[in-house]
């Protein structure tokens, strides 16, 4: 499965690369990274029709997260990816806003991996 991470911070790419090794040797993940909005749309535009989820930041100077969300929805209706937004703050306004515009569900940081993994599991099935 071919995972586009969307995060400003340079260090959820490492992160994300030693909490998924196995994943990644036995090819179960293929994970992108980009710092912002703006980066993941470009790469969206030449590799769209891989991706198959896309975790995203809701917090990132620049384009935020759910506007990135809202232009996903608006600009790739076939096929649509699974979109999890990612944030630390984990209250109401923000899941409610990330739900209006089309997210498919919400993370909160820090992330817990292992409930990450399961959800994966179910759009793998």
């Amino acid at each position: 499965m071919k995972i586009l991470v969307v995060d400003d911070e340079v260090d959820v790419q490492s992160l994300f690369l030693q909490r998924f090794r196995k994943e990644i040797k036995t090819g179960e993940y293929d994970f992108s990274f980009a710092l912002s909005g703006e980066d993941a749309l470009n790469y969206l535009h030449t590799a769209h029709s891989e991706i198959v989820l896309i975790l995203s930041d809701i917090n990132m100077p620049g384009m935020t997260g759910i506007e990135l969300l809202s232009r996903i929805r608006h600009e790739y209706e076939t096929p649509p990816p699974v979109v999890m937004m990612i944030t630390a703050y984990g209250d109401e306004e923000n899941r409610n806003q990330a739900m209006r515009n089309g997210a498919n569900d919400f993370l909160t940081k820090p992330l817990d991996f292992s409930l990450l993994k399961e959800k994966l599991k179910i759009l793998v099935e």
